[in-house]
């Protein structure tokens, strides 16, 4: 992930995903969700939600009760 950038939540799951995404995006957080899941074999890889290095304390307060 590019310089400036925090990795706030990770999950094998593509709809805690996007829960954490729109929790964050709800609030005015801009995120960014990176799926790193293998193509071949969802069974392998994860996705990992990211934002900017200033919202990072924000980011992890409203998304510690979306559990793994």
């Amino acid at each position: 992930m590019e310089k400036g950038w925090k990795e706030v939540f990770m999950t094998t799951h593509d709809y805690k995903a996007e829960m954490a995404r729109e929790i964050l995006e709800s609030e005015g957080i801009k995120t960014v969700v990176l799926n790193q899941q293998d193509t071949a074999y969802k069974v392998f890889g994860e996705y990992r939600v990211y934002v900017a290095e200033e919202n990072e304390t924000r980011a992890v307060e409203l998304l510690k009760n979306l559990k793994l």
